[in-house]
């Protein structure tokens, strides 16, 4: 059975991928969540679509967990998300892969609570890794093409605010 590169699903895929690529080129962390929330609408509809309910619940955590740490860094609000994140694993895992996205959600969670800059975006790549494993798996096309272009967007980021830190020697 071939996949439907064009249907309902993949597309709103695509509009996730643009918007996450578009999240980890930015330097600036308010930008970065903001563009953040945006892709992860567009995965709650995604995953919604192709039926994977773990993937939707972990959107929608990571969507409001991406707002909320726009006003709060707390430590105890970023604990809260963890914890709502492995309920709602509890409740609707079924198997181990259906893990992947709540554990890349929690790895999320902390790295934009806790961290900043290139802390912040080394603790994501890892999440990217998560979801690159959960998208394989959910054949999700544009889910997967989405996360392996942000794992390399991300790292190149990476780079590029590292040499910006670095001070200059004449």
């Amino acid at each position: 059975m071939g996949m439907d590169w064009f249907s309902p699903a993949q597309c709103v895929g695509y509009v996730a991928f643009v918007l996450g690529v578009g999240s980890f080129l930015q330097m600036d962390d308010r930008r970065f969540k903001l563009f953040m929330a945006g892709e992860c609408l567009a995965y709650v509809v995604h995953f919604a679509l192709l039926g994977n309910p773990t993937a939707v619940a972990s959107s929608c955590m990571s969507l409001l967990r991406s707002l909320v740490s726009l006003r709060t860094r707390a430590l105890w609000v970023a604990l809260a998300f963890v914890a709502a994140n492995l309920a709602l694993g509890l409740a609707l895992a079924k198997q181990a892969s259906d893990w992947l996205p709540l554990a890349a959600s929690c790895l999320g969670t902390l790295a934009l609570f806790l961290l900043q800059g290139i802390a912040m975006r080394l603790v994501m790549l890892c999440g990217t890794a998560l979801w690159i494993a959960n998208n394989v798996i959910a054949g999700s096309i544009g889910g997967t093409a989405l996360e392996v272009v942000i794992a390399v967007v991300n790292a190149a980021t990476i780079v590029r605010m590292a040499r910006q830190e670095r001070p200059r020697t004449v």
